[in-house]
């Protein structure tokens, strides 16, 4: 048992015994004062009744401390309520209700304050942040609304009604509190939206939230026809990796107008014809931990699709957390030929650079080429351009849009120098006109790729 534990115990044993001790001493005053006055007219019962008594005291007042103590419904610091009870809470309301909504607010920049100004002043933003929620929703006249806190700098916020009564709410709320501070700490706010009409089973719920706030960050669109029902979306995902159900795509990638690399795109296959592009499957893959198992699936195929006549590369996207799989590692080792290439991003940086650089090396050592992807607007792609052994980078789309404009132009230019000073190539996607092709050129950029130069081509379809 851990110190904490250990320690919980203790003091909870040291509350219940004082706690218990007056009812004790009167429970015992009262049985001494009747077996001194009454004592040849008691019976065996009453001696019977007395222990079970002081039996029954000491089991009720241990239970109601231990019990008090599991049964947490609100939080120390935000005064909101625990996640264990908010989801228990929440539930119950998804099943009463036909329309609810719930809303995620969330401190985007609470790790920075707790590095920056003291865990106290962190748990001050977080406490502050829910009582500042909570006066804006009672301001609109909403009352009686559950918020708990989920994690982080993350508040869930229950509301009845669909989410066309609360939009505008939290559009004029998030606009609001762009400037908002907590004792002259800027506190950074934003905020999802999801109702019943997504589903309503919780869990789906809140995962996508996080997906809806992820995506407004990095002001992706979606489109509300692609969506589908989350439970439907994970037995698609099943089915289409445990049936081998997909379709592989490429699109040439060109030097000097001769075309290199083949670069690899998979939709997935639902059990009634219809398509899953990746947007729509890959956090369903990494929620049901099947990563490695997709991989390894594009993978065998691509190896399938190549013969010994394609002079291009073939590169597909490969998940880093796959790569630092050793089940994984030991498959490519049977499965890989040359003309390969993996592209590599994630969101946050690896900490053991070292040993994943070993691996990259060995993969090389086999002849297999690796890519690093977003370079420009994930810093996880800087820092391993910097520490790691690459032989390309692949520039975020947003610099390919805004490549005529002189902060982005002057951004590439430096990207370039660097790279190579370190003799790995550049590469550009989304070259979609005749201008952006010219100006990639201009800046000395080894691969272009874009609809512009090269239509999708089907290899693969099951």
């Amino acid at each position: 048992m851990s110190l904490p534990q250990t320690k919980e115990r203790e003091y909870r044993f040291k509350l219940a015994l004082r706690m218990g001790l007056p009812i004790f001493a009167l429970i015992l005053a009262f049985i001494s004062n009747t077996l001194i006055t009454t004592y040849n007219s008691l019976q065996v019962t009453f001696y019977i009744e007395s222990i079970l008594l002081l039996a029954f005291s000491i089991y009720f007042i241990f239970y109601l401390i231990y019990r008090g103590f599991d049964e947490k419904i609100t939080e120390v610091v935000s005064k909101t309520f625990t996640r264990e009870y908010l989801y228990k809470y929440l539930k119950k309301e998804l099943k009463k209700e036909r329309e609810y909504t719930l809303i995620l607010i969330s401190i985007d920049n609470l790790n920075d304050i707790n590095a920056r100004y003291g865990i106290k002043n962190g748990d001050k933003a977080l406490y502050q942040v829910a009582k500042y929620m909570s006066e804006y929703l009672e301001s609109k006249n909403i009352y009686n609304f559950a918020i708990g806190h989920v994690k982080g700098g993350d508040f869930v916020i229950g509301l009845k009604g669909n989410k066309s009564q609360y939009s505008t709410i939290l559009e004029l709320f998030c606009l609001k509190s762009s400037e908002y501070k907590v004792d002259d700490i800027e506190v950074k706010i934003s905020g999802a939206i999801v109702d019943t009409s997504f589903s309503n089973n919780l869990d789906y719920m809140i995962e996508n939230l996080f997906e809806i706030q992820e995506e407004i960050k990095y002001q992706k669109q979606t489109s509300n026809d692609e969506e589908i029902n989350p439970s439907e979306l994970e037995s698609f995902v099943i089915s289409a990796i445990k049936n081998r159900t997909f379709i592989l795509l490429t699109q040439n990638i060109f030097e000097n107008d001769k075309s290199i690399i083949k670069e690899c795109f998979v939709k997935l296959k639902t059990p009634n014809a219809k398509l899953l592009h990746q947007k729509s499957y890959m956090n369903v893959i990494n929620r049901l931990g099947l990563m490695v198992d997709f991989d390894l699936m594009v993978l065998e195929k691509i190896v399938a699709c190549i013969n010994d006549k394609e002079s291009e590369i073939f590169a597909l996207t490969i998940a880093p957390t796959s790569l630092r799989n050793p089940i994984f590692l030991t498959k490519i080792k049977e499965l890989i030929k040359n003309k390969i290439m993996f592209i590599i991003s994630e969101q946050e940086y690896y900490s053991h650079s070292d040993k994943f650089n070993n691996t990259l090396k060995s993969l090389r050592e086999m002849g297999i080429l690796i890519a690093i992807d977003k370079l420009g607007a994930l810093h996880t792609s800087f820092l391993y351009m910097r520490d790691l052994e690459v032989d390309v980078v692949r520039f975020d789309s947003q610099l390919t849009k805004e490549i005529k404009n002189r902060n982005y132009n002057s951004i590439i230019i430096g990207f370039i120098a660097m790279a190579q000073a370190r003799g790995v190539k550049t590469w550009m996607k989304m070259i979609e006109s005749e201008d952006t092709k010219i100006e990639a050129i201009k800046l000395q950029i080894d691969y272009l790729q874009g609809k512009y130069l090269s239509e999708l081509e089907k290899i693969y379809e099951n």
